[in-house]
């Protein structure tokens, strides 16, 4: 499956996030990268809107905090333009987009590695092969 999206700028709060020990460690775990400290957030075109239930019925793994005064978050392995990545689900009463948006995090700084910038679309695809497995899961 394929979502297009349009790069736009996001809050500034990314970085905190991927920053934190226990982050970065659970997940390392999951998809055997450390997290670039920063998110990218993709708006979802109108067109592909009705993809997304799909694409992400079910999350491929959790990250949950130490402390209680974190909430956990979902994620699901996907690809944007090829690139390893994983968008970011938060629980509800700390989720700071609409819908549409995904926040996307990644082991590099995405914009700079595919030479992108705010505005430009994207192409976000399903299921990148889970770094322990040898073959990636087909619905």
């Amino acid at each position: 499956m394929r979502i297009r999206g349009t790069i736009e700028t996001g809050a500034g709060r990314g970085a905190f996030f991927t920053g934190l020990d226990w982050v970065v460690d659970q997940f390392r775990r999951h998809m055997g990268f450390a997290p670039f400290p920063g998110t990218l957030n993709v708006r979802v075109i109108d067109e592909d809107a009705d993809k997304l239930k799909s694409l992400f019925s079910r999350m491929d793994f959790e990250i949950v905090p130490e402390n209680p005064d974190f909430c956990t978050a979902g994620f699901k392995r996907i690809g944007v333009q090829g690139l390893p990545a994983a968008a970011v689900f938060p629980s509800e009463d700390v989720r700071i987009h609409d819908r549409n948006v995904i926040e996307i995090i990644a082991g590099c700084h995405i914009k700079d590695a595919l030479g992108l910038k705010d505005g430009d679309t994207v192409v976000l695809t399903d299921l990148l092969p889970n770094p322990g497995n040898n073959h990636a899961s087909k619905k």
